[in-house]
């Protein structure tokens, strides 16, 4: 049965940058051992597959597969496959918002236009929930290939989710999380369970007043060594720099993260975060696609 497929690169504008997604607009019928065979074929950081609706106030169901697991959510699945299915059609021109059934449950994006095409799509998602302070920070820091004075000293080591859990580390400055590295067995001698998260690791901007962010992810658990742009982890790292008074007010809704550029493939991941520390109201996470290839898989 040859599947068609639509090649995305995700916060980007530029082709052959940002982060790469295969995007099935119609897998009726398909398995989810299938699925997942799938996307270990395309071998992208993540691949979604699409299908109609299947509960009210959504108007498709998407499920997402990196390499090596389905996603309870992510953000460049989510922004790629919208841009997908506004060029099919299947997101009627003009329309402000479309709702994705995931399986944290319905994810409303709003959509802006341009020339008659989709410009620009931002994402909503869950308010966070903060973990405890990782108190291994030298064992977070030498899984890096880092010492524990490479961190950030006055932020903690910690885990947040907005639907997806990840590590979050602050590091001093950008030539820190260039010399940083990731592999699978340096984090599976970290802690029982942060063994198993993503690492998400970043410094903020001299100068840039909080709202520009120099970031990198590392999954290998996930089949993911690197990942050039992760929106899943973008709106958790918003909600940390408002919770730890590093941004406030309109400097919150304009934070812009700058990923994959240590792997050439540079990434703008738009961040919007409304209310205070302790009482963040609203998470948004936005970027542009470009189309790059289309093609079909037969299976």
């Amino acid at each position: 049965m040859p599947l068609p497929y639509l090649h995305y690169d995700v916060f980007t504008n530029d082709p052959l940058a940002g982060n790469q997604l295969a995007v099935f607009p119609d897998v009726r019928g398909l398995s989810t051992g299938r699925m997942q065979r799938i996307a270990r074929e395309m071998n992208f950081s993540e691949s979604t597959f699409i299908f109609p609706s299947e509960e009210a106030g959504t108007d498709v169901r998407m499920r997402i597969f990196t390499p090596y697991v389905e996603m309870p959510m992510a953000g460049h699945p989510t922004i790629g496959s919208t841009f997908a299915l506004a060029h099919t059609g299947a997101i009627q021109h003009g329309a402000r918002r479309f709702v994705f059934g995931l399986n944290v449950g319905p994810t409303p994006v709003d959509l802006e236009w341009k020339d008659g095409a989709l410009s620009f799509a931002w994402m909503t998602q869950r308010r966070p929930t903060f973990g405890s302070p990782i108190e291994a920070r030298a064992a977070v820091a030498a899984a890096l290939g880092l010492t524990e004075n490479d961190l950030a000293p006055e932020l903690p080591v910690q885990e947040i989710t907005c639907g997806t859990p990840f590590v979050f580390v602050a590091l001093r400055d950008r030539a820190t999380v260039d010399r940083a590295s990731g592999d699978l067995a340096s984090f599976k001698k970290l802690p029982q369970g942060v063994a198993q998260m993503p690492i998400f690791l970043f410094a903020v901007d001299p100068g840039s007043s909080g709202t520009s962010v120099y970031s990198r992810m590392f999954a290998p658990d996930f089949g993911i060594i690197e990942d050039p742009a992760t929106g899943g982890a973008s709106g958790p790292l918003g909600c940390f720099l408002m919770q730890h008074g590093l941004v406030s007010g309109q400097a919150a809704k304009t934070i812009v993260s700058h990923q994959g550029v240590a792997m050439g493939r540079p990434s703008r991941i738009h961040i919007a975060i409304a209310g205070g520390p302790n009482a963040i109201t609203d998470v948004k996470v936005g970027g542009e696609a470009v189309l790059v290839g289309r093609g079909e898989i037969v299976v």
